[in-house]
């Protein structure tokens, strides 16, 4: 199992983010990972990839408990992970052939024209060898993902993780970023792990969602369980329902007490 988490509970300080969680990331599967803002999606990468390190409970990278790890150790882990970062996070001073260069000449020891050919190999599967040449700056913020995109498989890693890939894409751009999601995931035999608001074009590419609220996971199950679940916080959180479970409101006391209906301080009381 490249991704197996049990009993997890994580916070900052005094305050639990993640609480009792359970997940399994098997092989060759595209999990996604959903939920409001704040429900501790970006926390699981995290924990993940070693930058935070858990308290209670367990995560395993390839059979390794991530917590016990050394320098070293965790060295040697994140070689086999690929990492999409929110909005791409590009070397905005490196061309895009350079960006997806880099992991290369950090990580290997092959030759100039060994790293020209996997870096143009990769840039080819997301449809960009052409921009090679270009900076960061001259291309669209769709192909600056696909550019992050090739540098995150660059190494052929086992698995890949993708921190809201499809934030601020256009509609073409999206669809494109999902179907690349998918198939650079099949043509790798990776174990893939999205994180996403994108309800729609999630459920088209994933084999299976976890929907995490208040730091638990309140709901789990292929795409089309989840379609067509009767759970209420389910059904508001796939379709965007207004009313449900999760309140629009954040708790206040009685609004009648701001309007100066019953006397609020200062104010003079209601005639």
């Amino acid at each position: 199992m490249p991704v197996e988490i049990q009993g997890l509970k994580f916070g900052y300080g005094d305050r639990l983010i993640l609480d009792g969680l359970n997940m399994r990331f098997p092989r060759g599967k595209l999990i996604a990972l959903m939920g409001g803002s704040g429900s501790g999606k970006t926390t699981i990468l995290r924990l993940i990839g070693g930058q935070q390190r858990t308290r209670i409970g367990t995560v395993k990278v390839f059979g390794e408990d991530v917590a016990r790890q050394n320098s070293a150790g965790m060295y040697h882990l994140r070689r086999r992970m690929g990492m999409l970062f929110q909005f791409g996070a590009l070397f905005t001073d490196m061309s895009v052939f350079d960006n997806v260069a880099f992991p290369l000449r950090e990580h290997t020891n092959l030759s100039s024209e060994q790293i020209r050919d996997l870096v143009l190999m990769k840039l080819h599967a997301v449809g960009l060898r052409g921009a090679a040449d270009l900076m960061p700056a001259q291309i669209s913020g769709g192909m600056s993902r696909r550019v992050a995109l090739a540098r995150a498989i660059a190494l052929d890693p086992q698995l890949i993780m993708y921190d809201e890939p499809f934030a601020g894409l256009d509609p073409i751009s999206l669809g494109i970023t999902a179907n690349l999601v998918r198939r650079l995931n099949d043509a790798l035999g990776a174990t893939s792990i999205l994180v996403t608001h994108d309800i729609h074009e999630s459920f088209d590419v994933c084999d299976y969602c976890y929907i995490l609220a208040e730091g638990r996971i309140a709901a789990e199950g292929t795409p089309e369980e989840l379609r067509h679940s009767d759970d209420p916080f389910v059904q508001q959180f796939v379709y965007g329902r207004p009313q449900g479970p999760v309140a629009f409101h954040y708790p206040s006391k009685p609004y009648a007490d701001d309007l100066n209906l019953n006397g609020a301080p200062g104010s003079e009381p209601a005639r």
